[in-house]
């Protein structure tokens, strides 16, 4: 093992025991094991205390140079993944995929220099943050959202199931791993809210539904009662707890379906989206995403289209209010 797989590993296990998300931990060990990678290869570069600021920057020309999943760190992974029987495989990566490659490596050397003192200077200094470049987030049209929810088939369990789970996650904008975690007793009927108890930061919070939801889910859980014996308000026909690639397959599915692209955080953007066209406030959305600041919703949703800002203008015009 090479002093920088070492330092690598050392840094996970710290991580680890901040207990970070699967999914937090998957990106630093993906991001890193690819950067160790390339240093040996291209550089020679086995030890941390030998990276110096013009390799990073070479490695951030680099990724934008080499297309996607075109490097692996073990061959033998291609045989398992078929990297190039992807649709989008050799094409450019994203400047915000490459922007959390390089916010990953920056947390590595942040730990390397503050915490365990492994290195004098950090590299990362007087690299320039990458801006990625923003996408107006789609929006789905009321048309599209009624063909989507009008596409499962609620004769059969799984889909009648899943199509509750796909207006649960646009009423309330829950991520879909909360859906999924969600017991009967999250469930206040009185209030119409869901407490969610395993979010992404950690902590516990309120999400809350419509009465047309309600009266859903109610429904939702007598007739799951009848056929399944589950501790879950959404589980497999066999009991078990439904997994997140699962639901996501089944709603791509039902996307080619009806001709529209439609994904878990789809559904929660557009709730968010129309929450704030409908009138709703930064403070109280910040709230029930989950977010750590007002600030972070905000950039995550300041991407209105011309025609939105538009028809929200029509709905709030002092003028009209005036005259009423």
């Amino acid at each position: 093992m090479t002093d920088l797989e070492f330092q690598i590993d050392n840094f996970m296990l710290y991580c680890a025991s901040k207990n970070l998300s699967k999914k937090t931990l998957a990106s630093y060990e993906q991001s890193l094991k690819l950067f160790a990678h390339y240093l040996q290869k291209e550089h020679g570069i086995e030890e941390v205390c030998r990276i110096q600021s013009g390799h990073i920057r070479h490695y951030i020309k680099y990724l934008r140079e080499r297309g996607k999943y075109t490097v692996v760190v073990k061959e033998s992974s291609k045989t398992v993944n078929y990297p190039d029987h992807r649709t989008d495989y050799q094409k450019p990566i994203s400047t915000a995929t490459i922007a959390n490659y390089i916010r990953n490596i920056k947390v590595f050397f942040n730990y390397l220099h503050k915490v365990e003192r492994e290195i004098p200077k950090n590299p990362m200094e007087t690299i320039e943050r990458i801006k990625p470049e923003r996408k107006i987030k789609q929006t789905l049209s009321p048309e599209e959202l009624k063909m989507l929810f009008n596409a499962f088939d609620t004769t059969r369990f799984h889909e009648y199931r899943n199509q509750i789970i796909t207006k649960l996650l646009y009423d309330t904008g829950m991520r879909v791993g909360e859906c999924l975690s969600l017991l009967p007793e999250h469930i206040n009927f009185g209030f119409r809210s869901i407490l969610v108890t395993n979010p992404k930061n950690k902590q516990e919070r309120y999400v809350y539904f419509s009465p047309t939801m309600g009266s859903e889910l109610r429904r939702w859980l007598q007739y799951k009662d009848r056929y399944v014996d589950s501790p879950y308000v959404f589980p497999t026909s066999r009991g078990t707890k439904l997994e997140i690639r699962n639901f996501e397959y089944a709603l791509r599915q039902i996307s080619k379906r009806i001709g529209v692209h439609v994904h878990p955080h789809l559904l929660r953007n557009n709730f968010a989206k129309y929450y704030l066209l409908n009138g709703g406030d930064w403070v109280s959305l910040s709230r029930i995403l989950g977010h750590s600041s007002v600030e972070v919703t905000q950039k995550c949703y300041l991407d209105f289209t011309d025609e939105e800002i538009g028809k929200k203008y029509q709905k709030h015009s002092p003028l009209e209010h005036l005259e009423e």
